[in-house]
């Protein structure tokens, strides 16, 4: 037997007994199962990790040692977030301090604070501000959450991402829409091959298509152009599409109406053709297996609805095209498939804006703004990828987060953009941090003892002032929030009146929410008005705003294709940091398969009268109560 030295108790098998070594450090005592094999030429016995005992350590533990040698130790572990002595030495800092820290006071005594706590980006396409100095948060805070980022290991794992590496490991895929937008043409390799030919392809196949009917070269089955566009498809083939053209409508001249039909209900189908001519509408279906059941319901639904006025099923392969890789179930439902999009494995659904899944994008605002959608978004990657953590804009967004979540026990986080054109951004982020983050396992298996994801939701500025705001300004939970708007309208009316006074809001909102209103201000302003005595006491306490509520400003020159991909692109990488630093993969959704199966069990017990006692008591009463119903 040959000892070793670790600050893990470490269990090998040797000649069908367990044995174990001690070691000392914080973590001795933790059981590892080690699965150990004897190399006789080289009289070395390997021992790999295949089961951890512990919530300290991860998985990757490798051990090397012989009798002709000194034992030589490799571990390569994920240490859970909250053991990382970066974190331990931010709890401790949280602890003692953060009652104490006062934003207002911050300000007061450092008038250097913006210039300190803000990064301007200087974009091909104007420059991009994240001032995040009304944050609850210091020098030593934000250095200390930076360590903690390296130590959990963003640097690599954002190189691995990049590199084509398998980090969706629960899927076996690489996590390349980074690929998708690699306007540099760089070779982006998976199981050894490039992928950038295949993207490249693709876009030009786009791009001629996007032509063909933007110009008016495809005809429909009466021989007229095409006037709407209607995309179906559901989750990340619906979201981001759907976010990109109600954003960047004022691109869209010269392109067609475009639609989107996503859910199950009828309703959702039957209002969108009731706006439409059969002979000038075009149908994308977009569902990478083409069995998707939402997707494909619609899709014969809508194929049905064409054929009421075509009567000719040939009709169906000149409204109808594909975004699938399934190409006998495409050319079954009567699409050619030359008109089939193709999209791999390596790119998740709500990561799919930027492959032919943005189709509808680029022929509603033309392939040349699609390509500077693609372009903004590459840049904002070539940042994330060389900018050092304390000026990378999306590190310095996550880590706000993990402060905020981790140590404040934040719950939500609001996404406030100052742009109409922007109502569908935080539905869209929705979707890209919840079903990415939203995770209790970690890589290793075991179950989190921190929160992660937040829940995100938020609406344009200034219809949320009027909506949800007091909750933010005076509720008990705490709400980061982060406030977004172009110096530029796109519709300067009026001499841009409407302009400014949606900026002044804007400004007014985080300030507000920074310093508050102390009981002091509150009661000269009571005064000033008249009030006075028993009536000014008991108004009082209710026109004191606490502030210290954090908040960024994000401010951009205008809302164009290439800012709005480099916004996208910035979001997606603080999710991606996130997940790293909680030590989860971010990019499966196991958490939407169990409705889905159940869901096909219950459809066939809703077919005929007969009473259903399959499932729990409140399921089959709901079950039975809908069928007396549905007549």
């Amino acid at each position: 037997m040959w000892y070793f030295w670790t600050s893990l108790r470490v269990y090998y098998r040797l000649r069908n007994h367990w044995f174990h070594v001690n070691g000392g450090g914080a973590n001795a005592g933790l059981g590892l199962k080690l699965c150990c094999h004897w190399c006789s030429s080289s009289k070395t016995i390997f021992a790999e990790a295949v089961t951890a005992y512990s919530f300290v350590w991860g998985t990757a533990l490798k051990a090397e040692f012989g009798p002709n040698s000194r034992t030589r130790i490799s571990i390569a572990t994920i240490m859970a977030l909250i053991n990382d002595p970066n974190y331990l030495k931010l709890e401790q800092w949280y602890k003692a301090n953060a009652g104490s820290l006062s934003m207002r006071k911050m300000f007061d005594e450092d008038q250097d604070r913006f210039n300190k706590f803000s990064s301007v980006l200087h974009t091909n396409d104007g420059d991009l501000l994240l001032d995040y100095s009304k944050n609850l948060v210091d020098q030593d805070v934000m250095s200390m959450l930076l360590a903690l980022a390296k130590s959990r290991g963003v640097e690599e794992a954002r190189e691995k991402m990049f590199s084509g590496e398998k980090i969706n490991f629960t899927e076996g895929r690489a996590v390349l829409h980074v690929a998708l937008r690699n306007r540099s043409n760089t070779a982006i390799h998976v199981d050894g091959k490039d992928v950038m030919p295949e993207v490249n392809r693709v876009l030009d196949k786009m791009k001629a298509f996007c032509h063909k009917v933007r110009s008016g070269e495809w005809k429909g089955f009466s021989g007229k152009s095409i006037t709407d566009v209607v995309n179906i498809g559901i989750g990340g083939s619906d979201l981001g599409p759907l976010m990109v053209t109600e954003a960047l409508k004022p691109y869209s001249a010269g392109g067609p109406n475009v639609w989107f039909v996503s859910n199950i209900d009828g309703t959702h189908l039957a209002k969108t053709v009731a706006q439409l001519n059969a002979d000038t509408t075009l149908f994308i279906i977009a569902s990478k297996t083409f069995t998707t059941q939402e997707t494909i319901t619609n899709a014969e639904s809508a194929r049905d609805w064409l054929l009421q006025t075509a009567n000719d099923k040939s009709a169906v392969a000149k409204h109808f095209v594909a975004l699938s890789t399934n190409a006998v179930k495409v050319k079954d439902f009567g699409i050619d498939t030359a008109n089939m999009f193709e999209f791999w494995d390596w790119v998740g659904g709500r990561y799919s804006l930027w492959s032919a899944i943005g189709l509808s994008i680029a022929l509603h605002i033309g392939f040349e703004n699609f390509e500077q959608l693609l372009a903004g978004a590459h840049w904002m990657d070539q940042h994330f990828c060389s900018a050092p953590l304390q000026h990378n804009v999306p590190v310095l967004l996550a880590v706000l987060g993990i402060w905020y979540i981790n140590f404040f026990q934040a719950e939500t986080h609001a996404m406030l953009p100052y742009d109409q054109y922007m109502h569908r951004f935080a539905a869209y982020f929705q979707q890209g941090d919840m079903e990415s983050n939203g995770k209790y396992i970690t890589k290793d298996g075991t179950r989190v003892s921190y929160h992660t994801g937040p829940i995100v939701w938020g609406e344009p500025g200034t219809n949320g002032q009027h909506a949800f705001y007091q909750l933010i300004h005076q509720g008990t939970r705490m709400i980061p929030a982060d406030f977004l708007i172009p110096a530029q309208s796109q519709h300067p009316i009026r001499d841009n009146l409407h302009h400014k006074i949606l900026v002044a809001n804007f400004l007014a909102q985080t300030e507000a929410l920074m310093k508050g209103k102390t009981p002091d201000e509150a009661r000269e302003e009571l005064e000033a008005s008249g009030l006075k005595g028993e009536a000014l006491e008991k108004l009082l306490p209710h026109k004191v705003f606490q502030g210290n509520k954090p908040s960024n400003s994000i401010v951009f020159k205008k809302l164009s294709p290439f800012i709005l991909g480099a916004l996208v692109a910035m979001y997606e990488h603080k999710i991606f940091v996130q997940g790293v630093m909680w030590g989860i993969n971010s990019y499966d959704q196991w958490g939407v398969e169990l409705g889905k199966q159940l869901a096909k069990k219950i459809e066939p017990e809703l077919k005929d009268g007969a009473e259903v006692s399959s499932h729990d008591s409140s399921t089959n009463g709901l079950i039975n109560f809908l069928k007396k119903n549905f007549a």
